[in-house]
């Protein structure tokens, strides 16, 4: 068994690990965050007691039982056919508890009998493989048991009535189960661009039991069938209706050109060249950051033969953070309220200098400053925090009135720190207990449109990141017991260019875990960076996925005092934060953090 364990294997042996007495047993067939064990399932033993089939079908769920066949004999015949674990997953905080039994007996003799599964749910997954965190919440589910004759003709007990779906700890979700990026076409308003945004879905790590595809043939599969349903309104695939692998198509990987063929089914045949090229940039974006060997070409074919090919630098026309410009300067505001910039290079260690223009003078100092995408003009909110004015970065001027003026008494009560989109649009709030208003500005410029945020609840926004594709705002919630929450919306736009109608839908918690959200920033195409406290807990940095959830190595290095942070969507750019004590400080990859400026303060990349 030793050597077993070496190799990173775990079997399950029945009664040997499963619990046979008390009311009350945890079942958790793996060490928290190993994702190299790996689970194999063992059919129920002859004459095995009620709770040993519940356990013994507990814990096969954990495993990589092949179609989930080993886990189906816990079932009684009927319950096997019908039961369909592909339907979600349910995430408890540990591995289900399970109560029990309660026997019935008829004629005198014990021929049914029930257990309760309980636990603190976290998260679903549901059938699109879509990631919901949920505040934690008491979870209860019953499974019945009969006595049914096997095949020897004895009676054995098994489980008739049990959800579909699977129940998982969270360290089995986690070893099972990897986050990836789909990537989709942003609709809805675009100026002729082609954006494509990232929709991030769970698929199975190694193979999946029911399909027997492996993880990239999983991702592709997960691709073509489209958008979550959450994303749908505001992206959509340039592959045609009903598009599908080819049947039969388990696994697929670079040949040894590093070109990834991906045959699918005659719904593609009739594409014409411009959509086959985008279909391939989907699947080229996808599957970038997945599979271990580089992909450097992905080549779409059908029954017919080849449909296109696209190689890796012809992608970068639909890259995602193709707008972005040069995102690894750095800008800031200064002692004296001046807009200043740390030239950009990988390490983060250039010496600041005044920006071009009149944000760069100081003669109207500044609290925080928002830098567009291109680094061709800037935002930045006046030190009362009243007035927001847009300024050139790449010639001399005078600074022209403010473009936003809020009547607020207070300070805090006043204008947010500003944010561009990568479609060129500046974005800020206006927190006037009065009339709280979400802002936005084509190009930084002309009459500010108000954005309407129909799912606020009451709450209030405090602070605001858009996210480099336009379609994802990152909202700071200040709610009525105080608390400031972290929540992602969606931004459709309808109507028409002149006169578009924007809103933010679908509010969904990106932090549930924390109770206190401070600051917030984008860090790559779908993750965040966030500041925040548990209930009774410390401050801590750590990254969450933009569908909320989140990974155990999320929690970054300690630094104390953070009041703002700054990421860029190059991830390998060092993470940068605001603190009390010690000035700005950046994290680099693999390194520890180190003081950048003793001074300054809003520290942000352009976004």
């Amino acid at each position: 068994m030793s050597a077993l364990l070496c190799c990173g294997v775990v079997v399950l042996t029945g009664c040997a690990s499963m619990p046979v007495t008390g009311d009350v047993k945890p079942v958790d067939a793996s060490q928290p965050g190993d994702s190299q064990v790996q689970v194999y399932a063992v059919a129920p033993r002859e004459g095995a007691t009620p709770t040993e089939v519940v356990d013994g079908f507990l814990e096969s769920m954990t495993s990589d039982d092949p179609k989930f066949m080993t886990t189906r004999k816990y079932l009684t015949e009927e319950a096997a056919r019908t039961w369909k674990p592909s339907a979600g997953t349910t995430v408890l905080a540990k591995a289900p508890n399970r109560n029990g039994p309660s026997l019935h007996d008829k004629d005198r003799k014990r021929t049914e009998g029930a257990y309760t599964l309980t636990g603190e749910q976290v998260a679903s997954v549901d059938a699109q493989s879509s990631y919901q965190p949920l505040a934690p919440t008491d979870y209860s589910q019953t499974l019945h048991l009969v006595q049914e004759k096997g095949a020897d003709g004895k009676q054995e007990w098994r489980i008739d009535i049990v959800p579909d779906g699977l129940v998982l700890g969270q360290s089995d979700f986690r070893r099972l189960y990897r986050s990836v990026n789909k990537y989709y076409f942003a609709t809805g308003l675009t100026n002729g661009r082609s954006t494509l945004v990232a929709d991030p879905v769970y698929v199975r790590n190694r193979t999946d039991p029911v399909t027997r595809m492996d993880t990239a043939t999983q991702t592709v599969r997960a691709l073509l069938v489209g958008p979550t349903n959450w994303l749908r309104p505001v992206a959509d695939s340039r592959f045609p209706t009903g598009t599908a692998l080819r049947k039969g198509v388990t696994s697929l990987a670079p040949d040894d050109q590093n070109v990834l063929k991906v045959p699918l089914n005659k719904k593609a045949d009739k594409v014409g060249r411009t959509a086959c090229r985008m279909m391939a940039a989907q699947v080229f974006f996808t599957l970038r950051d997945l599979t271990s060997a580089r992909v450097e070409q992905v080549e779409l074919r059908s029954d017919r033969g080849r449909l296109c090919s696209l190689a890796s630098d012809e992608a970068v026309e639909f890259a995602p953070d193709s707008g972005s410009g040069a995102p690894d300067s750095q800008y800031f505001v200064g002692a004296k309220g001046q807009v200043e910039r740390i030239p950009g290079n990988s390490k983060g260690t250039g010496d600041p200098e005044p920006v071009t223009g009149p944000l760069g003078s100081g003669a109207v100092p500044m609290s925080t400053v928002g830098v567009s995408r291109d680094e061709q003009l800037a935002a930045g909110v006046s030190a009362d925090r009243q007035h927001l004015y847009v300024s050139s970065l790449v010639s001399d001027g005078e600074l022209a009135e403010p473009v936003v003026t809020s009547a607020a008494k207070e300070a805090e009560d006043r204008l947010s720190a500003p944010s561009w989109d990568g479609r060129g649009d500046l974005w800020v709030a206006d927190r006037d207990p009065a009339g709280p208003r979400l802002l936005r500005l084509v190009g930084g410029k002309g009459t500010p449109q108000e954005v309407t945020v129909p799912s606020l609840n009451g709450g209030r926004i405090e602070a605001l990141r858009m996210s480099s594709d336009g379609v994802r705002i990152a909202l700071l919630l200040l709610s009525k017991d105080g608390h400031t929450t972290l929540k992602i919306g969606r931004v459709e736009r309808r109507g028409s260019v002149e006169q578009p109608q924007v809103s933010v839908e679908d509010l969904r918690q990106a932090a549930p875990q924390l109770t206190d959200v401070s600051a917030i920033s984008w860090s790559g195409r779908s993750r965040l960076v966030v500041v925040g406290k548990e209930e009774g807990g410390v401050q801590q940095v750590r990254y969450v996925q933009a569908d909320g959830s989140t990974s155990p190595s999320g929690v970054l290095p300690g630094v104390n005092q953070v009041t703002a942070v700054a990421a860029a969507d190059d991830e390998q750019l060092p993470l940068m934060a605001e603190t009390e004590d010690d000035g700005i400080v950046k994290l680099s990859p693999g390194d520890n953090w180190q003081t950048v400026l003793k001074a300054g303060s809003s520290l942000v990349y352009p976004g």
